[in-house]
């Protein structure tokens, strides 16, 4: 099979054009088109929920032992074909290859550590009257909307919980990032039955007609807090069951008794990585002042040394942002830090480069209140802020709308988990960040998200319970 080229929709096992055209797919690192997805029609819409409940049934009552089996399956076809669609990624969202082979072998690994889970049954009452079970039975057809910083991976949070569960799927990418997805699709082919899963892309109308669509029964969305609550309200109209990951302004508190020139680098990329588009990165770096001074200057140092450029070319560290819209909004926080007189210790200036490139771009000591600290930025763009007094910092990392991730970074192990115990975070990271796992619970307090994804309580998130009692024939 091509994968520059022919992509197509997956809609009941078959490759389907888009009725409503193509529309363009840009490399964020030239801005030229790369190819072009098809555009799902309403009525195509229709055709792949109808197809996902026509297979619901069969794939409810396949024993989990099988759909085990065919999430390995899944994950052996992605594998083997991981060095063509690193490059494709890479072409499309502009991580570098590195970066881009991550995301696709990190889903592949997302459906095999998934396969191990299994659904409980919990005796709650057996008596010589009678017995009875809690189960865990699928919801029906899930309708999975994906980001597109991490296209694969985040996709893989979704489909391996819904189709383990006994759910089918239609799944939605990103109109910014489809292309792999769309590959992915066609690869699947005849690996799942006919209808299981269904891939369909669009721009802006297709996300609502999905969440609001009668046919589909829970909604799992990756993406901003802002579009988080569109979805919710749209679902609201069905009740729809939802899980939404959403969006974080992670703290990190650097303690005094940090060795300032093991933990640099490692901070670095904390904030840098994805080209600081990932919802975990930290934004917001809370640094003791007895190590303010050395570590803005190795930061300063380090960052000197790092590649930005095409993910495709060798050598790269980091990509561009990934649209032009994310790119404004970045340029947008850079101008007002600027605006309001705040120093910049690198960064700052626009790229003469094509493409939608950010050098990185680090701010010394900023005021709580300014719109680099407060605000998402989603790009690599990170405020260093001094602190004296635990207490006081601990005060001010909590207090934000959101709350998804943090990291405590300290010699003192046990220091560091009584400040962690203290964030009020989904997950906190000691002398880390970032590490997640397919079997650990993960999700958002406050207005980064509802529910979890990972490990059993992610998958129960795809299930209703059902409690089944049996009276016994009375003893003679």
């Amino acid at each position: 099979m091509r994968f520059d080229g022919d992509f197509s929709m997956t809609i009941g096992g078959k490759g389907v054009a888009g009725a409503a055209g193509t529309f363009d797919v840009l490399n964020p690192a030239n801005e030229q088109v790369i190819g072009q997805a098809p555009e799902c029609s309403r009525e195509q819409l229709d055709e792949a929920v109808a197809a996902a409940r026509k297979a619901f049934p069969a794939w409810a009552a396949t024993p989990i032992g099988k759909r085990k089996e065919l999430l390995l399956a899944m994950a052996g076809v992605i594998a083997t074909n991981g060095e063509e669609l690193k490059r494709l990624l890479t072409s499309e969202q502009g991580k570098p290859h590195a970066d881009a082979f991550g995301d696709v072998m990190g889903g592949a690994y997302w459906l095999q550590a998934t396969a191990s889970l299994d659904l409980p049954v919990t005796v709650v009452e057996d008596t010589a009257e009678r017995r009875g079970e809690t189960r865990h039975v699928p919801i029906g057809v899930v309708g999975a909307i994906a980001p597109w910083n991490f296209p694969v991976i985040l996709a893989m949070f979704k489909l391996a919980p819904a189709l383990l569960a006994g759910n089918t799927v239609v799944l939605k990418p990103s109109p910014f990032t489809p292309l792999t997805t769309l590959k992915i699709g066609e690869l699947l082919r005849g690996v799942l039955p006919d209808g299981v899963l269904n891939i369909v892309t669009g721009g802006d109308e297709l996300g609502p007609w999905m969440t609001s669509h009668p046919g589909i029964d829970k909604v799992s969305f990756t993406g901003s807090t802002a579009t988080g609550r569109k979805v919710m309200a749209s679902a609201a109209s069905t009740l729809k069951r939802v899980t939404l990951e959403l969006g974080g302004n992670d703290a990190a508190i650097v303690m005094p008794d940090v060795d300032v020139e093991k933990v640099a680098e490692q901070l670095f990329w904390a904030a840098f990585r994805n080209t600081g588009q990932i919802c975990i990165a930290t934004k917001r770096m809370y640094v003791h002042k007895d190590v303010y001074e050395p570590l803005k200057d190795a930061l300063v140092a380090y960052a000197a040394t790092v590649k930005m450029g095409d993910g495709a070319e060798q050598g790269t560290q980091m990509g561009p942002i990934q649209n032009k819209l994310q790119y404004q909004r970045v340029l947008e926080l850079i101008e007002d830090a600027r605006a309001k007189g705040y120093k910049f210790l690198v960064g700052g200036e626009t790229s003469t480069a094509p493409g939608y490139f950010v050098p990185v771009t680090i701010i010394d000591n900023p005021p709580e209140d300014s719109r680099i600290v407060q605000e998402e930025q989603f790009g690599p763009v990170l405020p260093l802020l001094k602190f004296d007094d635990l207490d006081e910092v601990i005060g001010r990392a909590n207090a934000s709308d959101y709350g998804l991730g943090g990291s405590v970074w300290s010699a003192d192990e046990d220091k560091a988990l009584e400040i962690a115990s203290r964030l009020a975070t989904g997950t906190v990271w000691i002398n880390e960040s970032q590490h997640l796992s397919p079997l650990a619970a993960f999700g958002g307090h406050k207005q980064s998200g509802v529910g979890v994804e990972g490990a059993l309580e992610g998958l129960l998130e795809y299930t209703n319970t059902q409690t089944v009692f049996v009276k016994k024939a009375a003893v003679a």
